[in-house]
């Protein structure tokens, strides 16, 4: 089963920014969704972004400041997040769709997780 591990989180100012990379035990078919997504103290889960071939799908709250990237050739995925701001802040996680063409920002359609890796941004 494939593993995924996150890192690149940390602390920012409002503006900053961060580049997150998702490193998966195994690749992973093109034909299958990979998404990144986060949780607030309090808050549940929430699909930021997601990437199946050339096919990208945004948050709203987040369209225009983060690009999602995949490197199918590495098995790595990637969240650029420009323009932070104190509501990103959240643990992220990056995430494999449970089946061939399922996935989107739903959380429920993914059913394999990282560890996820912390984001703080601050006013």
């Amino acid at each position: 089963q494939v593993q995924l591990v996150e890192s690149g989180g940390g602390s920012v100012q409002t503006g900053g920014s961060l580049r997150l990379s998702c490193a998966a035990s195994a690749s992973t078919s093109d034909n299958y969704y990979m998404g990144w997504f986060r949780q607030a103290p309090g808050k549940e889960r929430e699909g930021v972004a997601a990437i199946r071939g050339i096919n990208k799908v945004y948050a709203d709250s987040v369209k225009g400041r983060f690009t999602i990237s995949r490197d199918n050739a590495k098995n790595t995925l990637s969240l650029q997040m420009n323009s932070l701001k104190p509501e990103d802040t959240a643990m992220y996680y990056c995430a494999r769709g449970a089946s061939p063409y399922f996935g989107g920002l739903a959380p429920y359609r993914y059913n394999r997780w990282g560890q996820g890796t912390q984001v703080t941004v601050s006013s």
